[in-house]
């Protein structure tokens, strides 16, 4: 018996792969075992080849894994890509449709040609032949093929007993075939039983539409865009549950805006792009800044420049985020690492863009957006709404001709907020500079009062938890830093390094900006090496730490822009040389 095991199903897009591995992987989670889903995907409708990568543990995991127990093929491009990922020991269970194959190369592993096709095309119709490898699936590892009987209801029981039972019988008859045809070649990768707690499985992308519902948000313009349009698509089936609607915006400029609109009106508003939707928001979150209203606006980071790699693994947004628009503004960039924390974030963004009155953007990546996870049931008493100076009660009567003052000059750069018809809260709204009541003002005093005002907001930011901190002890050989996803890989790299007896501490940043070095500061001094890990070519996070912190000469970067995430064994064995060739034994 095994404590984990890695699950891959590839074919071409659009041939039922994500669904194949949707109903493996729902049913082992309702088992009570934690799982983490990877998809490689192509950027079109329909074709290219497709995977899907789950990983099945009896613990906690947040990576995919180095290697592949099972490999699930629908064509032989499907092995030919993915071979070299089988462990010794390996097993291929592929279509015998198409005769496959192992290469020359791969000695160790073994296929098994299972008549997918075939068998579902005698039970009705050929496109269940996902569900006959998924039955093959769970011979394979010796589960009793009911446990997806309820997956399976839930998932075609709109379409009539007939299908429900057809592809159970798909399923039954794919386990059945593992058994009886190849019963003395089978080798077995049984699993541990699990906790059976119930946990949830989901992307960050629903995380972060189920905080933003639950913080308050009432309202979402976008423009749809891999891999965000999953925050959309949740919302579209959710706000007008809550009395709120999702508009579908002609572009991403539109999006912004209405955003802000909607906040400007006392609405809580969001929306959700990736990198090149940003781009054309920059003009928009200056006005949001300049104007000092509050907006939340996610970016899920993804291969670029331009079009770049849309379906892939990237972390390259990181410098724009912080100081993409022209002129200066207060601005608050954070940045979850799992699918809980981007729930609870995405509610604390909406709290910190009210009490801040400040544009908010959260970053996550297309691994953290897409991923699927275990999730621990969520703490809905920690939800809190904090709506900060926002003015709700009536306001004192103005002077005969006078403006309300919306942006008066405070001690912690943070004025009082009216929203529109508020009896005596009459002001004016500009992009252009302006005075403590919104006219329009070029005085060169007044420029430095509101530019001060308006800076001064980022010095008072309280953010709970801006890093995630693996040991309250300073001093290490090696401390690792990095952001969203790559939490994951950074701690099974640990676990290795410290089996090589090398001391490592991690500090994962949550909070980029405004960048909390006080925090971070006693880790690093405290570190004869520091490891930045991220997706991009330039070492961004990396960048930004020699800007905040000294010890540049300490600061090294592992990094990968190939479109593909990390793996533990590459950040392991990359920080491993770095420590061994800087004279560390």
């Amino acid at each position: 018996m095994v404590q984990q095991l890695s699950w891959k199903v590839g074919g071409q897009q659009g041939e039922g792969i994500e669904s194949t591995g949707e109903i493996f992987s729902t049913a082992l989670n309702r088992l009570g075992y934690y799982l983490y889903g990877y998809r490689h995907f192509s950027s079109r409708i329909k074709g290219g080849h497709t995977n899907n990568k789950i990983r099945v543990s009896t613990t906690q995991v947040r990576s995919v894994s180095d290697d592949l127990d099972i490999l699930v093929a629908f064509d032989q491009e499907t092995i030919d890509v993915n071979v070299h990922e089988l462990r010794v020991g390996g097993v291929v269970i592929a279509d015998a449709k198409f005769n496959p194959s192992l290469p020359e190369t791969c000695t160790t592993a073994t296929l098994y040609a299972v008549p997918f096709t075939e068998i579902a095309t005698e039970l009705g119709t050929s496109l269940m032949k996902n569900m006959v490898a998924v039955g093959a699936s769970s011979a394979v590892l010796h589960i009793d093929t009911e446990i997806f009987e309820e997956v399976v209801l839930e998932i075609f029981g709109k379409k009539g007993q007939k299908v429900v039972q057809k592809n159970m019988e798909a399923i039954k008859k794919g386990a059945d075939y593992i058994r009886e045809q190849l019963a003395e070649q089978l080798e077995t990768m049984k699993l541990d039983p699990a906790d059976g707690k119930k946990r949830m499985f989901m992307i960050g992308n629903d995380a972060i539409a189920l905080g933003a519902l639950a913080g308050g948000a009432r309202f979402m313009p976008a423009y749809p865009i891999t891999p965000a349009s999953e925050i959309m698509e949740y919302l579209i089936k959710k706000l007008p549950q809550f009395g709120g609607t999702v508009i579908q915006t002609e572009d991403e400029i539109a999006a912004c805006t209405m955003a802000i609109g909607a906040n400007y009106a006392g609405v809580r508003a969001l929306t959700a792009s990736a990198g090149p939707g940003l781009s054309l928001m920059m003009e928009s979150i200056g006005l949001a800044g300049i104007t000092e209203q509050p907006v939340v606006i996610i970016d899920t980071q993804r291969g670029g420049p331009s079009t770049g790699l849309p379906t892939k693994q990237e972390q390259s947004d990181l410098m724009a985020m912080i100081y993409g628009t022209h002129g200066e503004i207060p601005k608050i960039v954070m940045a979850p690492s799992t699918v809980e924390e981007a729930f609870y974030d995405t509610i604390e963004a909406f709290n910190l863009a009210e009490e801040y009155q400040c544009p908010v953007i959260m970053l996550t990546d297309l691994q953290l957006s897409l991923g699927k996870q275990s999730v621990e049931p969520l703490d809905y008493n920690r939800v809190e709404i904090r709506r900060g100076k926002l003015q709700q009660g009536e306001l004192e009567e103005l002077e005969e001709k006078q403006y309300y003052k919306r942006y008066h000059v405070t001690e912690d750069g943070v004025s009082p907020r009216v929203i529109p018809g508020m009896k005596h809260g009459i002001h004016h709204v500009t992009g252009v500079e302006h005075d403590e009541t919104g006219k329009p003002s070029e005085s060169p005093v007044n420029r430095d009062d509101q530019m001060n005002k308006r800076l001064r907001k980022t010095k008072g930011i309280r953010f709970n938890t801006p890093i995630h901190v693996h040991s309250q002890e300073k001093e290490s050989d090696i401390l690792f830093v990095g952001f969203n996803s790559t939490r994951g890989v950074i701690e099974e790299a640990m676990e290795r390094l410290e089996q090589d007896g090398i001391k490592v501490n991690h500090a994962h940043i949550r909070l980029i900006h405004p960048f909390p070095a006080d925090e971070l500061l006693p880790y690093v001094q405290g570190a004869k090496k520091v490891v930045v890990v991220e997706n991009n070519a330039t070492g961004q996070l990396a960048n930004i730490l020699k800007m905040n912190i000294a010890s540049h000469d300490k600061i090294q970067s592992v990094l990968k822009y190939d479109g593909n995430p990390f793996l533990p064994q590459e950040v392991y064995a990359k920080s491993k040389e770095m420590f061994v060739l800087n004279g560390n034994v």
